[in-house]
């Protein structure tokens, strides 16, 4: 997998000093200054070094003091070092931790997880003591990272908005004949709720129009999945309706998804939103993905689409889309979506 993956980085990892300081079983790693893909691999290794079974270390402390960027694979990087620490019974304790990096704890829900130790104290906050984060001055959350500059463009979000809002003016239209549909041929609800990751890994509910049978989710471990690595298809699904084939094929159910880009939870163009087991499965390079918004389209839907068998592929047309992107860009793949929903041998499975 690595080849296709790390072609397409912006660069190549490099090395990083990351200083561990040890003091009666505890191991204290000073984290540079910028956490991201560059430094993240090494992050990593450093830390897995600590939690190696013939390690002594009882508890490992993660000192942001110097931190002042983390994008999503650094993010990553600590996720990672977080779970083998916990499989190997070991305290992970997050320290100075600055108001940069405290921003994205926030957003992806992870200050709730970890345990954090205020700026100036030993005092356990975060998933230890409950804080409110608005009166802490301590804790003053600062805006959000620029991972990639398609997250910042206020030209691609006021389409977002004009596309969200059309495309909800033509759900409401086809919304009766759909909802007619699904329920003559299975009745049960309309709507079908998953929870996908967005930008930086926060979790949101993704909507569609129902096209499996109601208990497909208590199914999904009799199909055989079709495709390699961390996601699930089967072109054969015997869970899909026939109403839900039709929807797949043409991708209205795919329409209440407009809602999700006017909240500004997904982008009309991005990379394919991934469910959060997959995102377990991810290796430090693979978080790159996160650094966009998830769109309703993108390199997946125009180049790949149900032809898609691997995660390798997927990940490899995710990272060239970042790297392409362009307001322009943008403008085509919508154009080049259009064009292939009128190709009958186009439709998802």
């Amino acid at each position: 997998m690595a080849t296709k993956v790390h072609s397409f980085m912006t660069s190549q990892p490099q090395k990083a000093d990351f200083p561990v300081i040890y003091l009666e079983g505890t191991a204290v790693v000073q984290v540079s200054p910028r956490l991201s893909v560059l430094e993240a691999i090494g992050f990593k290794q450093t830390c897995q070094k600590l939690t190696q079974a013939d390690s002594h270390t009882k508890q490992v402390v993660i000192d942001f003091q110097h931190t002042i960027f983390m994008d999503s694979s650094g993010l990553g990087a600590l996720v990672c070092n977080f779970k083998a620490a916990q499989e190997k019974g070991i305290d992970f304790v997050l320290r100075n931790v600055t108001p940069q990096v405290m921003a994205v704890l926030n957003l992806t829900g992870l200050d709730q997880v970890f345990s954090i130790e205020s700026l100036h104290s030993n005092t356990l906050i975060g998933n230890s003591t409950p804080v409110d984060l608005h009166k802490n001055n301590l804790r003053k959350v600062e805006p959000l990272p620029e991972t990639h500059p398609s997250v910042a463009s206020w030209m691609k979000r006021l389409i977002d908005i004009i596309g969200s809002l059309v495309g909800l003016l033509i759900t409401g239209i086809l919304l009766m004949p759909i909802i007619l549909a699904i329920q003559i041929d299975d009745p049960g609800p309309i709507f079908f709720s998953q929870i996908r990751c967005g930008w930086m890994g926060k979790r949101f509910a993704i909507w569609k129009f129902r096209s499996m049978c109601v208990d497909a989710e208590a199914k999904k471990s009799q199909v055989e999945n079709q495709v390699q690595g961390a996601f699930f298809k089967n072109e054969n699904d015997p869970r899909i309706t026939r109403v839900g084939r039709f929807l797949r094929r043409t991708s209205l159910d795919e329409l209440p998804q407009f809602w999700n880009v006017l909240k500004g939870e997904m982008s009309l163009v991005g990379t394919r939103p991934p469910t959060p087991d997959e995102v377990e499965r991810y290796e430090v390079p693979e978080w790159q993905r996160l650094d966009v918004k998830p769109g309703m389209t993108g390199e997946w839907q125009v180049k790949g689409r149900s032809t898609v068998r691997s995660f390798e592929d997927v990940i490899h047309l995710d990272l060239q889309y970042q790297k392409n992107w362009c307001f322009t860009y943008d403008l085509k793949l919508i154009f080049q979506t259009v064009v292939i929903l009128f190709n009958k041998n186009s439709g998802a499975f």
